[in-house]
């Protein structure tokens, strides 16, 4: 039966290349812009991926917000089956927005926009995970994102 290597066993490559390893590309990349040789910087890669990461931290946002309405449509419906899996869920999507939003600040005002247009999928997951029927909920989003990023906002 042939040895099978180890992680640590297995040689790291030296790829500069972006499309071979990104994570090497990146690292390769960073030590060149620190280092100021700039003429060998892969420019429209590194372009690419900075417009990437503005698009990568909006849909993070919009996906926490989807989440965070999710759950808190369920506790407003659904009262006799709160729980500490529920009221868990709604703190931690509130502290991952908010970290989200102090990291990126120019996403504050996208954040009440993001609210609107993830309302939709929200409430058809809160209709799928409870089974109530969808006229129960609300057809536009009930809530400001004040609101929903509030510690003592619970919907009754």
């Amino acid at each position: 039966m042939p040895k099978l290597q180890t992680v640590s066993t297995i040689a790291a490559p030296s790829y500069r290349d972006y499309d071979q390893d990104l994570v090497a590309w990146a690292l390769d990349n960073a030590g060149l812009l620190r280092a100021g040789r700039w003429s060998e910087i892969d420019a429209e890669h590194l372009a690419e991926e900075l417009e990437d990461l503005g698009k990568s931290e909006r849909r993070a946002l919009g996906s926490y917000l989807r989440n965070l309405v999710t759950h808190l449509l369920k506790w407003q419906y659904q009262p006799g089956l709160r729980g500490a899996s529920w009221r868990l869920t709604v703190l931690n999507a509130r502290t991952a927005i908010r970290g989200i939003l102090a990291d990126s600040p120019s996403l504050v005002p996208e954040a009440a926009r993001l609210l609107v247009k993830t309302y939709g999928l929200a409430r058809e997951n809160a209709i799928g995970e409870t089974g109530l029927p969808d006229q129960v909920f609300p057809a536009s989003c009930p809530f400001t994102i004040d609101q929903i990023l509030a510690d003592d906002y619970w919907p009754e």
